[in-house]
């Protein structure tokens, strides 16, 4: 397997991206694609890629100071299991803007092993942690203001 990682937007492959969101993912379905176009404008993207077809991807939101948030990490069923997705996340964490922040952060329900593997753990104070999450923020109509 021959799997190169890079951060070249100009690589990635927005329709495959937005169609593994929006169908296969268990926290995006039904993402709108300009949604996902957003999400990778401003966020420092990672694409997986073999034979030069996209077959991975996540994405750090990050002020490349203090702070950065790992999301929308995925790697395409036919290429599970043979270590792309610890390839992105050692690129992610060895990226040269991203060394030394004081927090990381990220949210998952399935992927807890991947993850402890490059430091990450719950957090040690939960009761300090607070969250504002909006549920089923594509499927539910959205309120407008005006001004």
């Amino acid at each position: 397997m021959s799997v190169t990682i890079s951060t070249e937007k100009s690589r990635l492959d927005v329709t495959m991206i937005h169609r593994y969101l929006s169908e296969e993912s268990y926290w995006a379905k039904g993402i709108p694609r300009d949604v996902v176009e957003r999400s990778i404008e401003n966020a420092l993207c990672f694409g997986a890629y073999e034979d030069g077809k996209q077959v991975g991807f996540a994405r750090v939101v990050t002020d490349y100071a203090v702070f950065a948030y790992i999301g929308d990490v995925f790697v395409l069923g036919s290429h599970r299991g043979r270590g792309v997705s610890k390839m992105i996340m050692a690129a992610i964490m060895a990226h040269p803007k991203l060394q030394g922040l004081r927090r990381w952060s990220l949210v998952t329900s399935d992927a807890h092993g991947l993850y402890r593997q490059f430091g990450f753990s719950a957090p040690a104070n939960p009761e300090k942690h607070m969250e504002r999450t909006l549920r089923n923020p594509y499927t539910t109509p959205q309120v407008t203001h005006s001004s």
